[in-house]
């Protein structure tokens, strides 16, 4: 492989090119430069994007084809020689006119390489050539390509260019549309360019000689074959047509030495020109002419008018201009107006809304306005102001000069303000004092022309610098200039005296509604007995005492100051939010608090109370937070002296487990004439401590303390007493410490979270600090607790169960292990997670036989409950022991969380848990549904609604005997976008379907079952809203046409059996009545006859007949031989007749009753066996022996009336009645009332 040698450029580089087909282009060999001693070939593979073209340049057109890269790793190469087989390669080639060349392109084009194509356009005085600028544009259109037009013309000879097609847009940004035209002009040794882009309203450009027109189209990029039409001419400048009236004057200034041009006015012998500047008034249509192009690039425009108000009008009354006049060039605008005095001029602005800038700032694209008022002491203020802003008027007083500054270019309209003069009235509001309040307006800045005026003419009084209103009473109060927020402040005022009253609990509010635009200072003058102290409690979250000089971020800045003796002392400045609590000070003092204007009232309202006798200057109450914090503290009048011979306290309440350090930062000691400045500490304990100013403060100390400042007598020629310091605080708690093995229970993690309000409880695992403790299964962990109260943390534990095949997939006992003594806190649930693979499914099943599902209506009350869940987040339910579920399968993965009051206290496991075979369904209920209560059955995740896709079921065991009322209470159903929902009940016998039910379709929401049921629901893919039901089965018994008949036989039968037995016992009761009817013996001589049925008595409706007790041995006293029985009787069974009867006595002497020898008849005294016709009094309920039961009669008793014994030998008895010898149940007395009528018919027979 050759190569040839000849002599080149510099830029250029010798290749042989060796042609091998299979390979297309396959290399080049290349020298690397030419004239080297020694030439080395270099061989480069060609690219597989290299090309080669054959291009011919029009005539006239000077064609370049450069490197665009930095290296020189890309050339352009010419083919040339036999068979093509010799190449010359270039970083930069030029090609000739009208020659054509094979041209060979090592690299990609669109990145490599840069085409530009020279044309001259060369004019006389008064035509150019070529006449038409055109383009060759399918020319090297692969390339990146630049079209340069030069511009030659004689000297004054303009060349004017128009712009074919939709006209150019002038620019400083780049096109985005892959065409970039710039014109390049030259005046003297300065250049300037102009960018354009396509569309625009530019379609004339006039040029001047070596004037450079480029056109930029990027690859591939179309462009037309003419762009412009030339022509010349000779140069005649510019000329403008202008009218100025009397009260404006135009003065046209030059700001720029290039380009060469001259104004020139007036006509022959008259004409005038300038080079500099020129100044115009009072001319009609005067010829402005410029003997340069643009004589905007070197000359500006300054109108200036004047304007002439009255105390109600301006003449004239709007600040105009031409807006097309003097367009491109730069503009200065100026106003001068005159106002009489009290006068206020308003500016309005139509259109554009201004916003006031600083001195030094300007206006970024867009004009800048300057607004100057000349007071009247000759003070000049002036404001500025660009477009875009709140501002749509200005108010001003005062002489004003208004200037407009429009750069070059911009439109404005020709209305730029609106003028208006009125009588200068100010403002005026109405104020009305508060009782015992005093309000001070006070000039705050040296502004001459406003005053303060107080009521209305003619009894209105002003005054330029203060004015005090101290009535309680609607006052008008009028300023004399727009603004006065600017020129005065207010001071509102009010004076508490607590030496009269008690003033507790009084609230210190600031009134918010009085001059709410003006810098405020509200102030409250405090007094109480001069050895007492007034006291402040601050609201939470208390003060924050500031350096004095300061102002709070809020801006509501509150001063203390207390009045002594020796004069006012500062007790401090503070700001809302701090660890100050409370305030007390001594005799007289002030409260202020001062507001900046516009800002938002939000004050501290403080109460005010009577505060207990001291000696202090001042208390602070200091409450220091909890965690770690430095608050620092300065003594009143800080940074200057503190007063002579006076203490400061300072009471500080420390958190529990925190300790705390006094540091003192700063401080001065003074001169002493008497005593000596010290610092006092003192505890609780009453204990003492006092050190000086450098000794050494408390450090790492517990507890609430007190700090007393104490200053002498000094020498106030010298420096005094002053002390800054800080009081820092960090926390001394031991931590409680754990470790935590969960290695004997590898599936087992803890989760430990504060739900406690404490935010100073500091968890760490492995001392790092967490906001929540997660141990992981089967790890070891420290664990440390600092300042965590056990009520304030929460323990969860969660351990995964896995089912990965059959084997694995044995019972399990959802058991809860035994965790770490250590952890203190209780256990708040425990979590199984269950896993199992596609074709199994989880059974879950109480210990106690049942599961209770917790729905409303049908809430659970026991100390254990679960809740079920799927692993996606979607609910299956809650649960308790003992219900109607005997069996939940769920098909998914699953976790169950247990929680109760106590798991220490719940014995056993929780479920158990059994992997079966995969069910079609995703949860199946096996339910026995209760016969005494409703039973409610509801969807998972009710009420959000089921999972897409998913089914359950019920299957419902109904006992024999029962049917089933089955009511849908609550369903609600989506919108689907993929297939229906589905509510399905049939039989488990039968699979015929009682019901079926689509989300779109109504029926009864009620079905009466006969039988065990099977209870399906399954959800579609929803678009909107949720499948969800709540259903109640009730069951009934079921009743059949035997069973009613046997009912109604049985209910007949009944009837007659109660008729015979009330007949029988009418016609018994009614024999028993006859057979008892009985005299009884009055003592009184009045018998009372059976058949008679009243007493004597007058009163036939009282109780006298009914005996209250009957002594049994007056019944037989006619039998007794003593006749001395009765007298040893109670007393209380003598006496007269009441309203019952008293004990019966009988007579004193007993009459003499002759009787017939025959057997006394026993029917006699039967009335006195039954209770219910005697005067008996109801025996008592004691156990009887067998000897003493009426069955039994002892045979030594003689048949007699009285039942006498006829031996005093050993008891025998003798069974009377049939009854077997067991014991017998307690006697009742419808039992002795039984056996007393058998008895009685006994003796009949």
């Amino acid at each position: 492989m050759g190569f040839e040698s000849h002599v080149c450029p510099h830029h250029q580089r010798v290749c042989d090119y060796t042609q091998q087909p299979q390979l297309h282009l396959s290399s080049l060999v290349c020298l690397p430069s030419c004239g080297v001693s020694k030439l080395q070939q270099e061989t480069r593979p060609c690219a597989a994007d290299c090309i080669q073209l054959t291009v011919r340049p029009d005539k006239g057109s000077s064609v370049t084809v450069s490197n665009g890269l930095p290296s020189d790793e890309c050339t352009v190469c010419t083919v040339g020689g036999v068979n093509d087989t010799q190449t010359s390669c270039f970083s930069i080639l030029a090609l000739e006119p009208e020659k054509e060349v094979e041209l060979l392109f090592n690299c990609p084009v669109e990145q490599s390489y840069i085409v530009t194509l020279n044309q001259l356009i060369e004019c006389t005085k008064d035509t150019c050539n070529p006449s038409t600028v055109e383009t060759q544009p399918s020319f090297l259109s692969e390339f990146p390509r630049t079209f340069i037009w030069t511009i030659k013309a004689p000297e004054k000879t303009v060349v004017g260019l128009d712009v074919l097609g939709e006209g150019l847009r002038e620019t400083s940004q780049p096109c985005n549309n892959g065409y970039q035209y710039s014109v390049t002009t030259f005046e003297e040794n300065s250049k300037a360019v102009a960018r354009y882009c396509k569309v625009g309203s530019v379609t004339h450009l006039d040029l001047l000689d070596q004037a450079v027109v480029s056109l930029q189209v990027t690859p591939k990029t179309p462009v037309e074959s003419v762009v412009f039409q030339a022509s010349a001419g000779p140069l005649k400048g510019r000329t403008v047509v202008v009218t100025v009236d009397s009260a404006t004057t135009l003065t046209i200034s030059r700001f720029s030495q290039e380009p060469q041009c001259e104004l020139c006015t007036g006509a022959d012998s008259a004409r005038t020109c300038s080079q500099t500047e020129k100044s115009l008034t009072d001319v009609q249509s005067l010829a402005l002419e410029f003997s340069c192009l643009k004589p905007q690039e070197a000359y500006s425009v300054e109108v200036k008018k004047t304007i002439e108000c009255t105390k109600s009008s301006c003449a004239p009354a709007a600040g105009e201009l031409s807006p097309n006049l003097w367009k491109d060039f730069k503009r200065t605008l100026k106003w001068d107006i005159s106002v009489p005095e009290r006068t206020v001029l308003t500016l309005e602005l139509p259109r554009d809304n201004l916003k006031q800038i600083a001195a030094q700032d300007k206006c970024q694209g867009g004009p800048q306005y300057s607004v100057s008022t000349t007071r009247s002491n000759g003070q000049i203020k002036t404001n500025r102001y660009c477009r875009g802003g709140p501002l749509s008027r200005l108010d001003l007083l005062g002489r004003t000069a208004v200037t407009v500054e429009v750069p070059a270019g911009e439109e404005m309209d020709r209305t730029i303000f609106t003028a208006k003069a009125a009588p200068r009235a100010g403002r005026m509001l109405s104020v009305t004092p508060d009782p015992e309040t005093i309000i001070i307006i006070s000039r705050d800045t040296v502004e001459p022309d406003c005053s303060v005026c107080v009521d209305k003419p003619p009894k209105q009084t002003c005054d330029p610098k203060i004015r005090i209103l101290r009535e309680s009473r609607n006052t008008s109060v009028e300023f004399t200039c727009p603004h006065p927020e600017e020129v005065f402040t207010v001071e509102i005022n009010r004076e508490i005296d607590c030496t009269a009253t008690s003033c507790s609990g009084d609230i210190v509010q600031a009134e918010s509604s009085l001059f709410p635009d003006f810098n405020r200072t509200f102030t409250w003058d405090l007094k109480v007995g001069s050895t007492r102290a007034f006291q402040l409690d601050f609201p939470e979250p208390g003060m924050q005492q500031i350096a004095n000089d300061e102002t709070c971020p809020d801006e509501h800045t509150y001063v203390l100051v207390t009045y002594l003796r020796t004069g006012p002392a500062d007790i401090g400045t503070f700001c809302k939010g701090g660890s100050v609590t409370s305030i007390q000070v001594r005799y007289k003092g002030r409260v202020s608090l001062r507001v900046p204007r516009d800002r938002k009232m939000d004050p501290v309202n403080f109460k005010l109370s009577v505060g207990p006798e001291t000696s202090m200057v001042a208390i602070v109450k200091v409450n220091l937070p909890r965690g770690v914090s430095n608050t620092t503290f300065i003594s009143a009048n800080y940074p200057n002296d503190f007063p002579d011979d006076q203490q400061m306290r300072w009471d500080f309440a420390v958190p529990g487990m925190h300790n705390y350090t006094v540091h003192f930062h700063s401080h001065t000691a003074p001169e002493c004439l008497g005593k000596n400045v010290g610092v006092e500490y003192g505890k609780r304990d009453g204990k003492l401590i006092e050190t000086g100013l450098t000794d050494k403060q408390p450090e790492h100390q517990q507890g609430d303390f007190e700090m007393v400042l104490k200053n002498c007598e000094t020498n106030r020629t010298l420096q005094g007493l002053t002390l800054k310091y800080s009081v820092s605080v960090m926390r001394s708690g031991h931590p409680v410490l754990c470790t935590v093995d969960l290695s004997k229970h590898p599936k087992v993690s803890l989760q430990i979270e504060k739900v406690g309000s404490d935010a100073y409880c500091e968890m760490s695992v492995n001392a790092e600090v967490l906001k929540k403790v997660n141990v992981a299964a089967g790890s070891k962990a420290e664990l440390s607790f600092l300042d965590c109260p056990n009520e304030d943390l929460q323990l969860t534990a969660s351990e995964v169960i896995a089912c990965h095949n059959v084997a694995s997939c044995s019972e399990t006992l959802l058991t809860v292990p035994p965790l770490d003594a250590c952890l203190r806190m209780p256990l708040h649930s425990f979590t199984w997670h269950l896993n199992i693979p596609q074709d199994r499914t989880i059974d879950l099943v109480s210990p106690s036989g049942s599961l209770q599902q917790s729905v409303p209506g049908q809430e659970c009350n026991a100390t254990v409950s679960f809740h079920v869940e799927e692993s996606e987040g979607f609910s299956v339910g809650d649960y308790c022991p003992d219900g109607n579920i005997q069996k939940l399968q769920v098909h998914a993965n699953i976790s169950v969380t247990a929680t109760t009051r106590d798991f220490g206290k719940t014995k056993g496991p929780f479920l158990n848990v059994t992997f079966t075979k995969e069910i079609p369904e995703t949860i199946i209920y096996q339910v026995n549904p209760h016969t005494s209560s409703p039973n409610l059955l509801t969807t998972p995740n009710w009420p959000r609604g089921m999972r897409p896709s998913s089914t359950v079921s019920w299957i419902v065991s109904l006992p024999s005997g029962y049917k089933a009322q089955v009511q849908f209470v609550n369903v609600s159903q989506p919108k689907c976008n993929d297939r229906h929902t589905a509510i399905k009940v049939k039989t488990l016998d039968s699979e015929e379907e009682l019901l079926t039910r689509r989300e779109d379709e109504k029926t009864d929401d009620k079905l009466l079952v006969p039988h065990s049921f099977y209870l399906n629901m399954s959800n579609c893919i929803p678009e909107s809203g949720n499948f969800g039901a709540v259903t109640k089965i009730v069951l009934e018994p079921k009743t059949g046409l035997l069973a009613i008949l046997l009912g109604i036989a049985g209910a007949l039968l009944l009837l007659l059996i109660i008729l015979a037995v009330v007949c029988f016992f009418v016609r018994k009761k009614k024999k028993e009545r006859m057979n008892k009817e009985a005299s009884i013996y009055l003592g009184t001589g009045n018998m009372f006859r059976p058949s008679k049925r009243q007493f004597s008595k007058s009163r036939s409706d009282n109780e006298s007949h009914v005996y209250a007790s009957i002594d049994e041995t007056m019944m037989y006293g006619h039998l007794l031989g003593e006749t001395s029985y009765a007298d040893s009787m109670q007393d209380h069974f003598k006496g007269m007749q009441l309203d019952s009867y008293q004990t019966f006595t009988g007579p004193s002497e007993l009459p003499v009753i002759n009787e017939p020898e025959a057997e006394p008849e026993v029917d006699t005294f039967n009335t006195f066996l039954d209770r219910s016709q005697s005067f008996i009094p109801p025996r008592p309920r004691t156990p009887i022996d067998r000897q003493d039961s009426l069955g039994f009669q002892d045979r030594r008793m003689v048949d007699n009336e009285l039942y006498t014994f006829k031996n005093t030998g050993e008891m025998n008895t003798i069974r009377l009645s049939g009854a077997d010898m067991e014991p017998e149940p307690p006697t009742s007395e419808e039992y002795l009332k039984d056996f007393t009528l058998r008895d009685d018919d006994d003796d009949d027979k």
